[in-house]
């Protein structure tokens, strides 16, 4: 059993669908369902109710999630050994960043990292509950995420030491030719799966504090940032994106803030590593971050002047 298949199967138990499951993979739903055809054929059972729709998996292979998951865990933590083993870690720092910050954040801590050394870093970009499982696994030395401010770290909060680098502000955008659907009582949005982080910062954050006559219709959904951003470029609705991601179109005017009249939210940008890590490349490269990382200004600050998580309740 190949660890990628592993994961394949617990896409679709955690997603509900092959479709979301593909997304979560980074895949084309037609390059995923042949993918989930070879792993049925190289094990010579069929794992995935197909009368059903969506496709979801059989009750038998459900029940084996406990074990399937731990499976995963330590397949992950023997090739991290045997990597160790052969010395193939030595001089690469390597560490987890979000989806939604890999484009924004990632780029100034590698520059950190190798402005006066020779070494390399690797960079893995995943969902938030992913970053987390290749830390605890040791396949990273850290990982980079976004977080609620006041809201407790996910999983075990003492196995993690955090380290705060800055921050962003979640805001509503759409392309100019939508501002007039503000203060109408449907607006088309670009919304994320309830599954994952920002989906849930939504659901928790932004659509309770809706006026209660607004309401977002879903014209598209999607679990990646930068799809979002796209659609939101394209016309088809409000995207809730971060503000790092967006500043260059709202400059030039290709995006339009809306949060004048939208909720938005802040978000602290943490770093996250294991407690007690006695890993002296790993303690340096902690160090390295803290003492060297020159975000940009509009990252910097966690806590802006003004706070945006009490933004505007009331469209219109």
């Amino acid at each position: 059993m190949r660890l990628e298949w592993i994961d394949d199967i617990l896409a679709v138990l955690d997603n509900g669908s092959l479709a979301r499951a593909a997304e979560k993979r980074l895949l084309t739903q037609s390059a995923f369902t042949r993918r989930v055809r070879l792993i049925e054929d190289s094990i010579g059972v069929e794992l995935f109710d197909r009368r059903r729709k969506p496709v979801t998996l059989l009750a038998g292979v459900e029940a084996l999630a406990p074990e399937l998951r731990d499976l995963a865990m330590r397949l992950r933590k023997v090739r991290h050994k045997l990597k160790v083993a052969t010395g193939q870690t030595g001089g690469t720092l390597s560490f987890a960043c979000q989806h939604a910050i890999t484009t924004t954040v990632a780029p100034w801590i590698v520059r950190a990292f190798t402005a006066e050394s020779d070494a390399s870093v690797k960079v893995r970009s995943c969902n938030q509950e992913e970053c987390l499982m290749l830390l605890l696994s040791g396949e990273v030395d850290f990982a980079v995420m976004y977080s609620v401010p006041g809201e407790p770290v996910p999983f075990l909060e003492r196995a993690f030491e955090p380290l705060t680098l800055g921050g962003d502000t979640l805001i509503p955008v759409c392309a100019p030719a939508l501002r007039e659907c503000i203060g109408a009582t449907q607006i088309p949005g670009i919304s994320y799966p309830s599954g994952v982080f920002l989906g849930q910062v939504f659901d928790r954050h932004i659509a309770p504090r809706l006026n209660a006559q607004t309401q977002v219709v879903t014209k598209a959904e999607t679990a990646l940032t930068l799809a979002a951003y796209e659609f939101a470029l394209g016309g088809i609705g409000v995207a809730w994106l971060p503000r790092s991601m967006v500043g260059a179109a709202l400059a030039q005017g290709t995006l339009m803030s809306l949060e004048a009249a939208l909720p938005v939210q802040r978000l602290d940008i943490k770093a996250f590593r294991l407690s007690e890590n006695g890993g002296a490349e790993s303690v340096c490269a902690w160090h390295d971050i803290l003492g060297q990382i020159a975000l940009p200004e509009h990252l910097k600050s966690s806590a802006p002047a003004s706070d945006p998580s009490q933004g505007p309740a009331d469209v219109g």
